[in-house]
């Protein structure tokens, strides 16, 4: 982190008061700025005893760390592993902006009978949200116990690609179903690929977007290319994404086509789910801290009581 106030003929009070006026200028808020804004000069500072040394350097490192609303939930709720009641989450249902700005779930799924309530699927009981989508084709939102693979984080965290399109975008259009046919045919590096394919790669109007996939996504290297992901070539799409950040961690790259599986290769998926609720901007914050909670009811059992 860079000392915005290096300076040691200030006070440390005098330091801080400056770097909030500062944030406030440049439009921060000032939960964001770290209280180790100056050297960590004993004399100056006094000296750290205990675990604040620890504390401090964290600080410098991670500002977030201090006083983010998503740090806090990941301390409280996640680091500590509490139990979220299904009361929380079926308020989280009922409100609006609950996980960014827009309406509320149960405004568009509040029924089991498709007539009534979008894809059959009723939020307002637990038993619904565990029965997921009665319409055709049925399908549960999760498995007790695996948030992380469930359709739900999907659908709360994903935006539609290309970024930016609108919800109400066609989601069955030739271009799609050339994608979803390749893949289910084998994904193979053969001439549908070559000609039909890889075209809409370099497409800006292929998905309903005004920008090509390419425009994003062009190498394994980020930057440029937004998760590590290459989409102007075979090998790139077939390697997925983040292929070295995951190495670094000892991890796989992420998969986004397998073969003979469109509806399970987030190639596929990013083209036509879209991210919930309804409208959401893209820009909103993917992790935001009540779909943090909702994973951890989901990991926790989904228990109804």
């Amino acid at each position: 982190m860079t000392h915005l106030f290096p300076d040691t003929d200030q006070s440390p009070l005098r330091r801080v008061l400056l770097a909030l006026a500062m944030a406030g200028a440049l439009g921060f808020g000032a939960a964001g700025v770290s209280p180790a804004l100056a050297d960590d000069d004993d004399d100056d500072h006094g000296e750290i005893h205990d675990g604040l040394r620890e504390y401090y350097e964290r600080l410098e490192t991670e500002p977030g760390y201090a006083s983010s609303h998503e740090e806090a939930v990941a301390k409280l709720v996640r680091g500590r592993e509490i139990n979220v009641p299904y009361d929380y989450i079926a308020t989280l249902m009922r409100i609006p902006n609950a996980f960014g700005e827009g309406a509320a779930c149960v405004l568009c799924h509040s029924s089991t009978d498709p007539e009534h309530s979008y894809r059959g699927l009723d939020l307002t009981t637990c038993e619904g949200i565990k029965t997921g989508a009665t319409e055709e084709p049925a399908r549960a939102l999760f498995e007790p116990g695996h948030a992380e693979e469930s359709v739900l984080r999907r659908y709360l965290r994903n935006n539609r690609m290309p970024y930016g399109v609108p919800f109400d975008a066609p989601r069955d259009t030739e271009n799609i179903r050339t994608i979803k046919a390749w893949i289910n045919d084998g994904a193979k590096n053969d001439e549908v690929f070559r000609t039909e394919v890889l075209p809409l790669m370099n497409n800006p109007r292929a998905f309903g977007g005004f920008q090509a996939c390419t425009d994003c996504h062009m190498s394994n290297q980020e930057p440029p290319s937004f998760h590590e992901l290459d989409l102007t070539t075979y090998e790139g799409i077939m390697l997925g994404a983040d292929p070295i950040a995951n190495a670094a961690e000892g991890k796989e790259p992420e998969i986004i086509v397998h073969p003979g599986d469109a509806e399970g290769s987030a190639l596929y998926q990013r083209l036509v789910e879209n991210r919930m609720p309804a409208g959401i901007e893209p820009s909103e914050n993917r992790d935001h801290p009540n779909i943090q909670i909702l994973m951890q009811w989901i990991d926790q059992g989904a228990k109804c009581e």
